[in-house]
């Protein structure tokens, strides 16, 4: 038997319960990963909720989460043995447990100088992150915004867009985030929970307005970091916390700004996941990204971190050590 957390019922934090379950068996073409470490994101806490069951169906009783990172224990029929003992990340349905098992392409092997943790805060955030650059296309000196810039991909976009060329604008809420996200990369640092903080960034940029913006919050606060993008620029929302940023498409036309909903289209296809994923360990071990793991639990403690994400208490990236 091994520890894992489930969920028998939607509900608050207190519905994710600690318990003894079956050793998982890699079936073909599957291996059986024991965790070092788990991945937990704030959507992880809206499903638990019950939210989103038409974009991410679940059926209690489950094991939340969607990856982690450890050693691969044992193969099924049909997959490479040399898998065995290796250290991976892996992206899946479940993530809260000491072992799962995993589609063989779901695992990508972890260079040598990361870590655990570091693997696993990538899973998730580092292939969001890497995907909206991509298709964002930043040029040299655009400036650009990143909302929720202290989250786990947040604090990735704001080094990404850095890195282009981009002079990054980070909004976030408190001092201790914007202080982080300074340390990151961002040349200006606005606190969005102070009225006005929209004429703040333009302000800042010059009077227009930013080029491009990065929404990773969603709902009336994605509305208003829209209202920072300057005509003809482009506005990314892939927030959820609450709700989607549903920007007015006539409006969107009447400023020319372009407006892309990251999560519209559900997540990437496993190769387009294994492709990002293995960029982002990549550039982990360059050192030109770094995951800042700003909250730790253990197992046993799932409960707590959904509390501290969803009381927006955590600063940077929430995982789970076993």
């Amino acid at each position: 038997m091994v520890r894992a957390v489930r969920v028998h019922e939607f509900g608050g934090p207190e519905v994710l319960v600690a318990e003894e379950v079956p050793d998982p068996v890699a079936g073909p073409g599957q291996v059986v990963v024991g965790l070092d470490a788990a991945d937990v994101i704030f959507l992880d806490t809206l499903l638990r909720s019950g939210w989103g069951g038409e974009f991410f169906p679940l059926n209690p009783p489950y094991v939340p989460g969607g990856g982690g990172a450890g050693t691969v224990l044992s193969v099924g029929e049909g997959v490479n043995p040399a898998w065995l003992g290796r250290h991976v990340a892996a992206r899946g349905s479940e993530g809260y447990a000491e072992r799962i098992v995993y589609s063989a392409d779901e695992i990508v092997a972890v260079p040598e100088g990361v870590s655990s943790a570091e693997a696993a805060a990538m899973v998730h955030d580092g292939v969001t992150a890497l995907s909206l650059l991509r298709g964002a296309k930043i040029a040299q000196g655009e400036w650009v915004l990143v909302a929720a810039a202290a989250g786990g991909a947040g604090s990735l976009l704001v080094q990404l867009a850095r890195d282009a060329g981009a002079r990054v604008v980070a909004a976030a809420r408190g001092e201790a985030k914007l202080a982080l996200a300074r340390e990151l990369g961002a040349e200006v640092a606005v606190d969005y929970s102070v009225a006005g903080w929209q004429q703040q960034v333009r302000e800042a940029v010059g009077g227009a307005g930013v080029d491009l913006a990065f929404d990773g919050a969603g709902g009336p606060l994605g509305r208003a970091v829209f209202e920072t993008v300057a005509p003809g620029g482009r506005f990314v929302t892939y927030g959820s916390a609450e709700g989607f940023a549903d920007i007015d498409p006539e409006l969107a036309e009447q400023r020319q700004v372009h407006v892309h909903n990251a999560l519209a289209a559900g997540p990437p296809d496993p190769a387009t996941v294994r492709e990002l994923l293995t960029e982002a360990l990549t550039l982990t071990a360059q050192g030109r990204i770094r995951p800042f793991i700003g909250a730790t639990f253990p197992l046993a403690q799932a409960s707590e971190a959904h509390r501290s994400l969803e009381q927006r208490a955590t600063i940077g990236k929430s995982l789970l050590l076993i």
